[in-house]
């Protein structure tokens, strides 16, 4: 049973972690609990996904991931100016603070503050770690079919 790779259909418990190429850590899994979750669930973008499939209980493994398999290149089209007094007068608008806009879905579309200019603020949509070549960390600990009894 130990032999099941991961593929679609199957559930993994595995300990990753995702780090900058420098080394800095941006989530880890290896000093808290094991994180669990099925191949297609959408917990893990399909593009990490990619890499574990056919690995094995037992397997750990490193890889570079660049820009475009994780999360995109920065595109500074997704880099917006707004004027100071569309936001609400008491709103802190400096650089490095998240706000959230509802997009023409109304769903959520976060935005960080990249720069604050007498009435112009400029916002950058793109996903904050975009652009960043990442280090994902993986050790499988174990792959059951979906359905299986926990």
């Amino acid at each position: 049973m130990k032999e099941l790779p991961v593929d679609q259909g199957t559930r993994v418990t595995l300990n990753f972690a995702l780090k900058f190429s420098d080394g800095e850590i941006i989530d880890s899994t290896f000093e808290k609990e094991p994180a669990t979750l099925e191949i297609g669930d959408e917990n893990l973008p399909e593009n990490f996904e990619a890499y574990l499939m056919g690995m094995k209980a037992g397997d750990r493994n490193s890889y570079e991931v660049p820009p475009e398999r994780a999360f995109g290149q920065h595109n500074p089209n997704n880099v917006q100016t707004f004027k100071r007094s569309e936001f609400s007068a008491d709103m802190v608008l400096e650089k490095g603070v998240m706000i959230s806009f509802a997009d023409a879905r109304q769903s959520e579309l976060p935005g960080m503050v990249s720069r604050v200019e007498g009435d112009q603020v400029e916002v950058d949509f793109n996903h904050p770690l975009a652009g960043r070549t990442l280090t994902f960390e993986v050790e499988i600990i174990d792959v059951e079919p979906v359905g299986a009894a926990h």
